[in-house]
């Protein structure tokens, strides 16, 4: 440990430093042992996670983005977490945003504070990077305390069983190929992967380093690592991607991550890929217990194309969950996002508006205003008296709902009774401005 390591003194022996190289056996087991799905059994695909990122070169992550709270008595980790910088995209606009993930603490040090001030710390580093955006997955309820809420789509698919498998028909023969996709191959998948962010209000956007990182950059039993499939017609030409775990879940072999370029149909090409998932889900063992294979999975998010050739394949749906979302400042990613704003304008019943709109979320608020169709001003807006005037009211942080296409304004006026507009303008616009658009996005990890 070194002076400049050390990041901020909490008194009781506890200090929080950044982690190093040298922390990484011991950080992946602790992170093994705090991330376990099953107590007293380390998850050692954590662990690789964790060892990793303190050891394989990473397009966008270095050891010392790890925190590390240390008891200085007797020099354990007793609580960690990192922040994976990256960037995303708000129908095709790109923003910078911070992933905290691994996030935990000894059971006998919780609730000191811990993940708080490493939070503070994290939260700091990701305004210097200008990340306007900090976004993590988790347990329900928890980063509510940070300042996040669930406002974005998080998985979720829809799953057939093996009896509805389509056959090829007799003496014929696989229209399609899967093969493992090598470094030539990024071009292709990552054009195609742009084509079919189309269909998400967010997305993820990688550079060339960071698809090969994606292709190569992770170890064999890394929780995250994929695999990535490259489908080819007859002729060997490539027509589109699909990625995979490395493990089945449970008895389930699914794909979650499935492209097609443009003018491929995806009725012709979906039959082959249900029966490579049952191929390859036969020879994969289980990432958990000794369940036998008996389901295909398409975990592609709330919609995706392969929902609607194969309906009556995919009986079994699992919603979305969400992801944890947190914007500290409003004014400044409306600038950022301000073209797709007047996008919207422009292709609406209201193309050419020229007004404000005053947003209380009751102890602050934002203020918007536009001249023919553009942005003019964002900034922020205090409500006053008590927090109920403006023409919308949006509480706690339930706007990021609208702001993130999670949820429409009417579902959300349905669950909160606070949630409101001053009247049938101002609905159309929020309307306009925040379409009900489902989002799907792959993170760097």
């Amino acid at each position: 440990m070194t002076p400049h390591s050390i990041l901020r003194d909490l008194g009781d022996n506890l200090i929080i430093r950044s982690a190093e190289a040298a922390d990484a056996e011991a950080l992946a087991e602790f992170n093994s042992q705090i991330h376990t799905e099953e107590p007293g059994q380390p998850d050692l695909r954590i662990g690789a996670w964790t060892k990793d990122l303190l050891t394989k070169p990473h397009p966008t992550f270095s050891p010392a983005d790890f925190t590390i709270v240390e008891d200085t008595a007797t020099g354990k980790i007793v609580s960690s977490l990192n922040l994976i910088s990256q960037t995303w995209a708000y129908a095709g606009i790109p923003f910078k945003v911070g992933r905290p993930e691994l996030v935990g603490t000894l059971a006998e040090y919780r609730n000191r504070g811990l993940v708080r001030a490493q939070f503070e710390i994290i939260h700091r580093w990701s305004a210097e990077r200008g990340e306007l955006v900090q976004a993590i997955t988790g347990i329900p309820y928890y980063y509510r305390l940070f300042g996040y809420e669930m406002g974005l789509n998080l998985g979720g698919g829809r799953a057939g069983y093996l009896p509805t498998i389509p056959e090829l028909a007799k003496d014929s023969e696989e229209p399609f190929t899967f093969r493992p996709a090598l470094p030539a191959d990024l071009p292709f998948i990552a054009e195609t992967d742009r084509y079919g962010s189309q269909r998400s209000l967010i997305s993820c956007l990688r550079t060339e380093a960071e698809w090969l990182y994606e292709l190569e950059g992770k170890s064999q039993d890394n929780v995250n690592r994929s695999e990535i499939r490259v489908i080819e017609n007859k002729v060997q030409e490539p027509v589109g991607f699909i990625v995979h775990n490395t493990k089945r879940w449970s008895r389930m072999m699914a794909v979650s991550w499935y492209e097609l370029k443009p003018g491929v149909s995806w009725a012709d090409v979906t039959p082959g890929v249900i029966r490579y998932l049952r191929q390859t889900g036969l020879v994969t063992p289980p990432e958990y217990g000794q369940d036998e294979f008996a389901m295909f999975g398409f975990w592609l998010g709330e919609k995706h194309p392969v929902y609607d050739v194969i309906p009556d394949r995919l009986p079994r749906i699992r919603p979305p969950y969400a992801w944890y979302v947190r914007v500290p400042d409003l004014p400044a990613f409306f600038w950022q996002i301000a073209p797709a704003l007047e996008s919207r304008l422009v292709n609406s019943n209201i193309t050419g508006y020229s007004g404000e709109i005053r947003l209380t979320f009751y102890r602050s608020g934002v203020q918007l205003k536009f001249e023919q169709g553009k942005l003019t001003l964002a900034a922020p807006y205090k409500p006053t008296p008590f927090g109920h005037s403006g023409d919308a009211a949006f509480p706690d942080l339930t706007f990021l709902h609208l702001l993130f296409g999670h949820r429409s304004l009417d579902e959300l006026k349905y669950a909160f009774a606070d949630c409101s507009t001053e009247n049938e303008d101002v609905s159309v616009l929020l309307n306009t401005l925040f379409p009900r658009f489902p989002s799907r996005i792959w993170p760097i990890s």
